[in-house]
């Protein structure tokens, strides 16, 4: 979107892009409730969320905005998994890629093992 269109209709930012800054968006109550949930209760106790909906319903919207409140937290650590429907040995090399350790097609009893031993201490930290 160019600068006069924006300049037009009073807009600092394009309102189509993924780009668009967590502070310009509009955050709904559920929205808001979805994220307190998340940091009051899975953080403290541990667990899963799922997000689902509608194609264009906010899904990445409020992934963006939950990520942005749990990534000012000192003692979270956030990652995000960006090919959730890929297979399993992608899915490996995506949680290896988190968390720093290297894995190999030719050696992946001693990646897994590997993974799991950084995921254990980073459990107990």
């Amino acid at each position: 979107m160019n600068k006069k269109l924006l300049a037009l209709y009073g807009l600092k930012w394009n309102p189509f892009s993924p780009e668009l800054p967590t502070e310009a968006l509009h955050v709904t109550p559920k929205a808001e409730h979805f994220c307190w949930r998340i940091e009051q209760s899975l953080i403290r106790e541990g667990g899963f969320a799922m997000i689902s909906g509608d194609p264009g319903s906010g899904k990445s919207v409020v992934l963006r905005l939950l990520f942005e409140r749990l990534n000012q937290l000192r003692e979270i650590t956030v990652g995000a998994i960006v090919h959730p429907s890929s297979n399993l040995a992608d899915f490996y090399r995506e949680m290896g890629d988190l968390f720093g350790v290297e894995l190999r097609p030719h050696n992946r009893w001693g990646g897994f093992k590997a993974l799991r031993e950084r995921w254990q201490a980073h459990l107990e930290c």
